[in-house]
């Protein structure tokens, strides 16, 4: 069964950093499209990250140059480094997983990943 689980999540002032896990179990981690999405209060889910099967990265615009997506195979986990966090950063953060999917707008399929964590919170001060 697969199984994904968030931490790292906090209260930061603008300005500060985070690093958000996400450790997997349950599955051949490095077959599966990977991704970070977030849903900040009151708006819909969005994406924020994404590492392709072939190891390729993809960031929305709004955290490009400011988050890195990256994972660690060996660990099963998955991390998001967020530096220069704003407030409009404020959200829910999941990681996301799936074995099959295949488009080329992953960041806009959050539908479509068969696998989520519980989320872990990020709440940034101005």
């Amino acid at each position: 069964q697969v199984q994904l689980v968030e931490s790292g999540g906090g209260s930061v002032q603008a300005g500060g950093s985070l690093r958000l896990s996400c450790a997997a179990s349950g599955y051949i981690y490095s077959s599966y499209l990977m991704a970070w999405f977030r849903q900040p209060p009151g708006k819909e889910r969005e994406g924020v990250a994404v590492i392709e099967r072939d190891g390729s990265l993809s960031y929305a615009d709004s955290v490009k140059g400011r988050f890195t997506i990256s994972q660690d195979n060996a660990l099963n986990t998955l991390y998001l480094e967020m530096n220069s966090l704003k407030p409009e950063d404020t959200a829910t953060y999941y990681c996301a997983a799936d074995p099959f999917l295949t488009t080329r707008q992953p960041l806009r399929a959050s539908k479509l990943f068969r696998h989520w964590g519980q989320g872990t919170q990020v709440t940034v001060s101005s």
